[in-house]
């Protein structure tokens, strides 16, 4: 990035992390810059000794910021202009705008600052107080508050409480064209209800989260108001056709305020009612209740940008956002975006016809509309946010360059050089950080002017946010040229914590196929120049239990391409899906160094299908405890993938570990020290890793000190299973290590002399201890040795490496092997055999009890095979299988021409491990059947004729694991050849 690599941004934020809990804020308090220019203090709402005829220092503060502002315009020409906003609550009626008039000029800086000492709060929210009992058999209070505003959020105590609602199953409704009907009796005193046009329906879907209002009830009839309706029950994972099995609720009546924490307002009335959760005591609650949708707005033109403004040390709360409440609904396109009013490229049949998509839905994707933030910036450079807090807001927290009509001053994107740099968004609606926009003028921009470029976002935290905008992310960037996102902590978020593009290719060059087959440039150009998105850098940050409730997401999620694009250093950790979502169009982007750990799904993914252009995508030396890769391979679609490393048994690569303790926010950002991440590294290696009965390994132990401090204290030791022995090698573990120091210490493991089972894994862990940062660390590494009883009665071999061993008519094969397979993707014969020579004549039964198989692969192959020789892999003839799978049932493969190769195949699913196979030749022809119970046997398929078939051949058992270079166990029992 151009100008962020000039500038030092790190070192120019003052404060210090700002601390919360969802129940209180601590802002922390940042120290008094060096050289704060002119200095004007301004007081909260109220505060004694402010008078904005006053002088505006500490003693005699300015009433209003309204008058600080005034005064900061006058003075900012002049040199640096600081306004010191002192402790306290500052309850504003409108929003602040900052337009060009509020720069700071000729180079200067102005900055809105906490004085020291204080924690200035903006809001936008008024508390409520004077709470009365309403209904003492349900628990449910009532208070004044007040007509002429509405609001979509309350918070008590810092927590977002739930609007009042009821769950609807799927059946209980039917959907239509104008709303649905009500199948279920128990729905019928809906027909009964006030203020009907107040309630919403809300569908909680795949990647969705759709809100629509009520027009009317009248018996079964339930009317939806338009175009809410309409819009979102067209296009994809809409309301009629959602991509998972949907969750249905009705909010916002009295009636259905029944469970603790729930709150409905009665706008005509002015009367907010609530029910406390258990222990909860409204004498001594905090009760906000949001009536602003924006607190700051700074935005100037495309002519005279805002320029040189930092906030510091603020916490911004109290929003909500009533734009779901209105006709237009809230409907969901994904990631905050959403349809708004009338479509006019919609069919009329578009309930029906375009329940997925259609020519007529791609006629709105270039008008789609963002969710405006509570604090806004466009057409502005050199814009810092430091050390602030963003909590309890109706919407996103901070929108950089977003789409005109997600800012108050009309003026959309032009965002430059503008830094986000320490603070927290917590407990909010909405995300926490959204960047750039949308609509075409954000990708192909018609002014130079509104490029967004030059954007940092580092060493914020943001959790437990997106509360009920599930579809969003923790951090969202769209169209930027020059993006750094580095050393952000993101948790605990519904959807996916990091996004960076939008536009799912169909922006790119060339276009993309899929959106030529949709519709979509009917209403577009196909562009032959590149996007604004270009040059991002998502680095160290640390990214942990997202996609929590909604699908199709990922730690860090991609779309479209964005030249000179790294990923690297990141921690993703616990994501309930992916680790890295490359989505349709995702192209030049390269990831190496990252640590996935316990993803749900694969950690990294590409979308391929329907002909997107998703590839050029690098991935070298990550980390990952699932091994799974889905269509990204190395040498196609322009993708380089190697080197990249399998944890397993808990054993961390050193350099993973470096990672992990680097991850997230730095420096004086870092926050305390954290147990689960320690700052040495752990290794443990073995050699041999597998070994005879009896035989020996040596187990080497290396440590390695991550950070620039001492650690002390280190101790070592070796734990083995009861039968096998560990003796330390040398010395011990050296107790202190200086930093960037490594030392080792190795063990000599020995497996019993003999066992009663083919195979004996035997997990060694190594557990270690040390002192650092004044608290006391635990690191505990394992791995696993295998020991195999050795192959006697029969012969081994393998077309890749392989490994055989057996014991009291049991045996076990270890081997890899891409396949045992020839189609139009290719010719595999790549196996480990446990066989018998010349064991078959013209009438035989082989058999054999397929008892456990490692899950390599859904399709890894166990089982029992002829051929007329099993050591001439891929050429000879006569070859059938008879196999066990993990995922897809057995099989019945056979070679039909005679070319050594496996072509044929008849299948059942449903079964698994433990199951018998059989194969029974008669003359030249071979039958294959399997038995769950090893006496009732069902045929696979027809009995085939072999070709090539010899008078006599080899028999034995075969596996493969599916996975070139990912070794499996596969076990036998019950072998016979008759």
């Amino acid at each position: 990035m151009r100008l962020l690599r000039d500038r030092n941004i790190r070192t120019t934020a003052a404060g210090a992390v700002a601390a919360l809990t969802l129940a209180g804020l601590l802002a922390a308090v940042p120290p008094a810059a060096a050289q704060d220019g002119q200095v004007i203090v301004v007081a909260p709402t109220g505060a004694a000794n402010a008078d904005d005829a006053g002088p505006g220092t500490r003693t005699r503060p300015l009433a209003t910021l309204e008058e600080a502002q005034r005064r900061v315009r006058e003075l900012a020409g002049d040199g640096d202009v600081t306004v010191q906003l002192l402790d306290g609550a500052y309850r504003l009626d409108e929003p602040l705008r900052f337009d060009a008039a509020d720069s700071g000029g000729d180079g200067h800086t102005v900055t809105w600052r906490a004085a020291p000492g204080a924690t200035p709060v903006l809001s936008g929210a008024q508390p409520v107080t004077g709470w009365e009992v309403d209904d003492a058999a349900a628990g449910v209070y009532r208070a004044d508050v007040g007509t002429g505003f509405d609001s979509r959020q309350l918070y008590v105590d810092g927590v977002m409480a739930q609007k009042a609602r009821i769950s609807v199953p799927r059946p209980a409704i039917t959907l239509n064209p104008s709303g649905f009907t009500l199948n279920d009796p128990g729905l019928a005193y809906l027909t009964d209800l006030p203020q009907q046009e107040r309630i919403e329906f809300q569908a909680l879907q795949s990647f969705t989260n759709r809100f629509a209002p009520v027009q009317s009830i009248t018996g079964t009839t339930v009317v939806m108001q338009q175009p809410a309706w309409d819009n979102n029950t067209y296009g994809y994972d809409s309301i009629t056709s959602p991509f998972r099995t949907p969750r249905y609720f009705l909010l916002n009546s009295r009636s259905f305020l029944d469970e603790p924490g729930e709150w409905y307002l009665d706008t005509a009335a002015g009367v907010l009612y609530y029910k406390p959760l258990e222990g909860q005591d409204l004498s001594s609650a905090t009760v906000e209740l949001p009536r602003l949708e924006t607190l700051v707005e700074v935005g100037g033109t495309y002519d005279e940008p805002v320029r040189n403004l930092r906030f510091e040390g603020l916490t911004f709360t109290g929003t909500t956002w009533l734009h779901p409440s209105s006709p237009n609904g809230y409907a969901n396109q994904q990631t905050g975006a959403f349809i708004n009013g009338v479509q006019p490229d919609r069919p009329a049949d578009a309930f029906t016809s375009c329940a997925v998509g259609c020519r007529g839905f791609e006629g709105a994707r270039n008008h789609w509309w963002q969710t405006p933030a509570a604090v806004q910036v466009s057409a502005a450079e050199n814009i810092r946010v430091v050390d602030g807090t963003f909590v309890n807001l109706g919407s996103v927290g901070l929108g950089i360059g977003n789409d005109a009509n997600a800012h108050a001053s009309g003026v959309g994107l032009g965002a430059s050089d503008v830094s986000v740099v320490g603070n927290t968004f917590t407990a909010s609606a909405g995300g926490g950080v959204v960047v750039g926009g949308v609509q075409p003028d954000a990708h192909h921009p018609s002014d130079p002017r509104m490029v967004n470029e030059d954007i940092l976002i580092s060493d914020n935290r943001v959790y437990s946010t997106a509360l009920e905008y599930l579809d969003q992310d923790a951090i969202l960037a769209t169209y930027v040229d020059g993006l750094a996102i580095e050393h952000n902590y993101v948790s605990d978020m519904p959807y996916s914590g990091i996004g960076v593009g939008y536009g799912w290719g169909a922006n790119d060059p060339g276009g993309a196929p899929d959106y030529i087959n949709r519709g979509l440039y009917d209403f577009q150009p196909i562009y032959q120049t590149p996007t604004t998105l270009r040059d991002v850098r998502l680095v160290g940050n640390h990214v942990r239990n997202v996609v929590e409730t909604m699908f199709d997401a990922g730690c860090i999620y991609m779309l479209s391409a964005m030249p000179g694009s790294t990923i690297e250093e990141n921690l993703c950790e616990s994501s309930g899906q992916l680790g890295l979502y490359f989505d349709e169009g995702t192209r030049y982007v390269s990831a190496s160094r990252n640590v996935f750990l316990n993803t749900a799904g694969q950690w990294a993914h590409a979308n391929i299908q329907n002909g997107h252009r998703t590839g050029d995508l690098t991935l070298i030396g990550n980390y990952s405890t699932n091994p799974a890769i889905s269509f990204i391979v190395d040498g196609q679609r322009g993708n380089v993938v190697r080197d990249n490393v399998t944890i397993t048994g808990g054993n961390v690569p050193i350099e993973a570990s470096r990672v992990i303790y680097a991850a997230g926010p730095q420096g004086r950002y870092r926050g305390p020290a954290d147990p689960q991440r320690p700052p040495v590294g752990a290794f443990l290696t073995a050699d041999p890793a597998s070994l005879e009965a009896g035989g020996s390994a040596t187990v080497t132990a290396t440590v390695a000190n991550l950070t620039d401090e001492r650690v002390s204290g280190l101790t070592a030791g070796l734990g083995v299973p009861e039968g096998w022995t560990a003796v330390r090698q040398g010395k011990p573990l050296s107790p202190a290590l200086d930093p960037g120091a490594s030392a080792t210490v190795s063990w000599t493991v020995t497996a019993p002399a003999s066992f009663s089972t083919p195979v004996s894994r035997a997990t060694v862990q190594a557990a270690l201890s040390l002192r650092a940062d004044g608290l006391q660390y635990a690191v505990n590494r394992s791995l696993t040795l295998t020991a195999l009883n050795p192959l006697t009665s029969l012969a081994g071999y393998g077309s890749v490496p392989s490994r055989f061993a057996e014991a009291e008519g049991r045996f076990a094969i270890l081997t890899s092997g891409t396949d045992i397979w020839q189609d139009g993707g290719g010719a595999f014969d790549e196996y480990g055999a446990i066989y018998r020579d010349d064991a078959v004549a013209a009438t035989a039964t082989v058999t054999a009890r397929v008892t456990q198989m490692d899950n390599t692969n859904a399709w890894a192959k166990a089982g029992v095979v002829i051929r007329n020789d099993v050591t001439a892999a891929g050429s000879s003839a006569g070859y059938a299988v008879m196999v066990v799978t993990p995922g897809n049932g057995v099989a019945f493969q056979w070679d039909a021409n005679g070319n050594g190769y496996l072509d044929s195949f008849s299948g059942v699913s449903g079964v698994r491990a433990p199951a018998w196979v059989r194969l029974v030749r008669e003359g030249t022809q071979v039958s294959g059947y399997y038995s769950t119970n090893g006496s009732t046997w069902i045929k696979v398929g027809p009995t085939v004729t072999l070709a090539g078939v010899a008078a006599v051949q080899d028999a034995g058992l075969i596996a493969t694991s599916h996975a070139a270079g990912t070794v499996g166990q596969f076990s036998f029992s019950d072998f016979t050849v008759g």
